[in-house]
């Protein structure tokens, strides 16, 4: 299980994130090998709570020429989505108890991300839809970086949107056959 969730994700990354352009960010991370994609096989959200720290930590003290960003994929804890989204403020208040506020950011991806206000069925949760529960880890300097160099971020959601409307329900569970697990 431990690399195929790795490799589900990479998979995810590359023909979802990039590949569909729903982040109009990741393709030079990707590209330059800067991706961190770590796995933790836990089941118990206290530890991949400990686990986040440490990543958090580890992506502080490395160079971001090396390791721009950190994908913590965790496929045996928090697989109920209420849970997951739950537990994102305990991974917040870490943050901000580690002194990390401003200077790094979580982002979350799950198999069943359901915005708030929509259906389980609505196309427009795919973009945050990932193989398994995965917690990204991104540098707050590089996220001001790239919305500068793309002037009109607040148009990325719709533009996933109208791709992800565009590709229609068939067209994603076709696209997903490349990393489903």
């Amino acid at each position: 299980m431990s690399s195929d969730a790795v490799s589900q994700t990479r998979a995810w990354v590359e023909h979802a994130v990039v590949g569909l352009n729903l982040c109009p960010f990741a393709k030079a991370p990707m590209v330059k090998g800067q991706i961190h994609y770590v796995l933790t096989d836990t089941t118990d959200p206290r530890v991949l709570l400990d686990e986040l720290c440490a990543q958090m930590h580890a992506l502080v003290e490395a160079d971001p020429t090396t390791i721009e960003t950190t994908l913590l994929i965790h496929p045996n804890v928090l697989v109920d989505f209420l849970d997951f989204n739950d537990f994102l403020d305990a991974a917040d208040a870490a943050l901000d108890e580690l002194g990390y506020g401003g200077v790094l950011q979580i982002a979350s991806f799950h198999p069943d991300y359901q915005f708030d206000g929509t259906g389980p069925d609505d196309l427009g949760n795919a973009s945050n839809r990932s193989p398994h529960p995965t917690l990204h880890l991104l540098r707050e300097a590089s996220v001001d970086r790239a919305v500068q160099a793309f002037p009109e971020a607040e148009a990325i959601v719709e533009n996933n949107l109208r791709t992800l409307d565009a590709l229609g329900a068939d067209g994603w569970a076709a696209l997903q056959s490349r990393w489903r697990p």
